[in-house]
């Protein structure tokens, strides 16, 4: 069996994170949501990304004449805030972000997670739009320990999308790098 033809979980520590200038016009579609942040050069190192979570709230509703059970009826979806957790470096970009909004001037962000399969090609990719930085959380700071000094920001949004398969993304992609000149050959 090749390596091509196995079929093994995906492992979680290869992922990267992107993130671009939310779309001003609504509907703007996947090229703005996905392909430009991909094309960009990601965020890279980050040793955590959580919070790929949704929620459907339901409403209960007690059908008259009916008492061995309660109707279900979706609400709307809630989505968990994402966490990405990184060592300190002189990068400043995601404090900077997040400080903006405290300035009054951020700007909201679009963003895609993707999880490489073993050979490094993108398998499965999450898109959120309309991420807003809710948290900063710099590293705790101890003399007697000599782990890594991680920050994290938290990242509130308005959407969480799964996107294509492998399939679908690398065709997307490729079709992307050959609009802009064959960036990714």
């Amino acid at each position: 069996m090749s390596l091509n033809d196995r079929r093994d979980p995906l492992l979680g520590f290869n992922f990267h994170v992107s993130l671009t200038d939310a779309s001003t016009s609504p509907g703007a579609g996947l090229a703005s949501i996905v392909l430009q942040p991909l094309i960009a050069n990601p965020l890279a190192g980050f040793t955590e990304c959580t919070g790929l979570d949704m929620t459907l709230d339901l409403e209960d509703y007690n059908e008259g004449g009916n008492n061995g059970t309660v109707l279900k009826f979706p609400k709307r979806a809630k989505y968990a805030e994402i966490v990405l957790k990184k060592g300190i470096t002189k990068d400043t970009q995601l404090f900077d972000w997040f400080y903006g909004f405290t300035q009054g001037n951020g700007k909201r962000k679009d963003g895609v997670i993707t999880l490489r399969d073993a050979r490094g090609k993108p398998y499965t990719v999450w898109g959120f739009r309309r991420g807003l930085p809710s948290t900063y959380r710099g590293p705790q700071l101890n003399a007697q320990a000599s782990a890594v000094a991680i920050y994290s920001i938290s990242i509130t949004h308005e959407g969480l999308y799964m996107l294509g398969g492998a399939a679908a993304l690398g065709a997307a992609i490729g079709d992307a790098a050959r609009a802009i000149g064959g960036l990714f050959r």
